[in-house]
Order: structure tokens, then sequence, then C-alpha cells
């Protein structure tokens, strides 16, 4: 996936206005419109416009594109940073599906939706506020535990020079047991103002789990790669592993090879039918620094007979 300087396509810096962006959007608009430019390339452009201006235009697009820092080239080689969009509160709008934009905003913009007037405010002076969404990260033990945190959103508005301004939104938010990544906590009345006497909208958080030193999780599931060593693998034994409530014995059997995966049911996230832990085995080989260390691999390689080559010759 390629990336997208959208900056670069509108030709404005990126420091420049919302008005400054609108300007120079129908600018080139005009200029490259296929109806007036007949060059093969007019109509390519005239979309690579619209979908920098469709980012730009809307101050919570660009301030979430904006995150992505200034270190990439247009046409660059591009992969998101994972959950790089967490942190940002964004207006819960539903997507215009007549639009049809690159893999690059897809990947970035396309579960945020479009950003447009909402019909209610011009004809219901008492109308709910809109819906808000933002996603926020946890550690995988806040959701086996269940916990109450204090977390800080970042919302964008327009100042009145034209530029986005940044603020905080501040929330205690209940974690509840057994959450896993994907689902969302609803907060009633969080969400954007009411119009006239009309109720607040609801804010929906989206979870995801910050990276963990030992396991991985999907859903409700936890995965545990595990370093043993050959003797254990080969002769078998009981060793002491981690799991997300505490240290439990597991019995590796005799003959176990790298790959092979054990099952402690139960052992995952809570819930009204917990998760299990998956732990599979790596065999890991130990060094031979010493003359000693060296002399024991040597007696193994001459005593057992074992090529782990045999099928590929």
């Amino acid at each position: 996936m390629e990336y997208k300087d959208y900056y670069k396509i509108l030709d404005v810096s990126q420091k420049a206005s919302q008005d400054e962006i609108k300007r120079a959007y129908r600018k080139l608009a005009r200029k490259y419109h296929p109806d007036v430019n007949k060059e093969p390339e007019a109509e390519t452009w005239f979309k690579e416009l619209g979908e920098a201006y469709e980012v730009l235009k809307d101050p919570e697009k660009r301030a979430a594109y904006d995150q992505l820092g200034t270190g990439w080239r247009e046409g660059q080689e591009f992969k998101p940073p994972p959950n790089w969009d967490a942190g940002f509160e964004f207006t819960a709008h539903a997507s215009d599906s007549a639009h049809h934009f690159s893999d690059f905003f897809e990947e970035l913009f396309g579960r945020m939706g479009g950003q447009g007037t909402d019909s209610r405010r011009q004809y219901d002076y008492h109308a709910r506020g809109e819906d808000h969404q933002a996603k926020i990260l946890i550690n995988l033990e806040d959701s086996y535990n269940g916990s109450t945190q204090t977390i800080t959103l970042t919302m964008t508005d327009v100042d009145d020079t034209g530029h986005i301004s940044k603020r905080p939104h501040t929330l205690n938010v209940k974690i509840p047991k057994g959450i896993y990544e994907g689902q969302r906590i609803r907060l009633a009345g969080k969400g954007g103002p009411g119009y006239g006497n009309g109720q607040h909208g609801d804010l929906y958080l989206e979870i995801a789990f910050n990276p963990h030193r030992f396991f991985n999780v999907d859903r409700q599931d936890v995965y545990l790669d595990l370093p043993i060593t050959p003797w254990e693998a080969a002769l078998g034994a009981t060793i002491t592993v981690p799991t997300l409530g505490n240290r439990v014995d597991l019995k590796i059997p005799p003959g176990s090879r790298t790959g092979k995966k054990l099952r402690l049911k139960g052992r995952g996230l809570p819930g009204k039918e917990p998760g299990d832990q998956y732990v599979s085995f790596t065999i890991v080989t130990p060094k031979a620094d010493t003359e000693k260390e060296k002399q024991l691999y040597r007696q193994m390689a001459a005593e057992m007979d074992f090529n782990p080559r045999i099928g590929l010759l």
C-alpha cells in the first residue's frame, strides 16, 4: 500500500487553515475536472484531489492523519502502525459508499465515515446529539481483572482563525471483566451535545490491548509461546508457566516437538464461557561455548542415530 501525501496533492502546507484548504481544492478541482481538462491523467488527478480534500476538510480526520507524522513520502510503501488512531474521538457518521477511494484511505479512515450536516439540526430544534466513537488501549490484565480507569481522549475543533485546535476529553471508564478486542463500551450521554433541549449522544469506546510481554490474544483465548529445553522435550517434564491469573504446573509429554500445543482450559479471559490458554512449545538449543559443552554435543552426535533431513534426501 502506498502512502498518500494529501498536503502535497492539494499543494498546501501542513499549517494551512481550513479555508485555505477549501480554496486550494476548488482551484485545482476546476483545473483537473474531466469536463474541462482533456488530458489523459486529468480524471486520475481529480480523484486524488477529492480523496485528499475528504480527509483535510474534516478536522477529525485531518488531526488523525497528522498523527502519522511527517517522515513519509508520497508513493512510499506504507503500513499504518498498530492502533495508530487510538485516543482520537470521532463523530460516528455513516460512511459515504458513493466514493471509491484508495486502499490507503480505506485502511485509515474507512471505519470513521464521513462528516456532514445532520439533517435533524435543520428541522428539529430539540434533537438528540450525535454519537461519538474512539478506540482506547488497555492492558490485558485490565480485562482479566476488570478495572476503573481515567482516560483522556483528543477532540478537535476549528478556532477563529480557521486552524485546527485540540482539546482533551477526560472520562472515568469502567472496564468490565472479560472484554476482548473489538468489543465496545457504551457511555450514555457522553457523545455530542444535543440541539436545543435534546439529549447528548452516546460515546462508544472500542477496546484494543497494549502489547503484552508474554501473551497474544484472540477474542477470549490467550496464547503463550513457551521455550523448552531439548531434554524437557525428549524426556518430558513438569514445569511452571504463567497464566493471567497465576502460575500453574504444566506437564510436557515425552517426545514433544516445536509447535506442539497444549490447552489450559478456562485460563483465558473470563466470561459466561471463559476462554482457554494455549501453550505452544519452541525447543531452544543451548550454546556450546566451553570445551565440555562441545564434547557433550559430540557425544550426542556419535551415540544418537538421528538425522532430521531424512525426508529431504
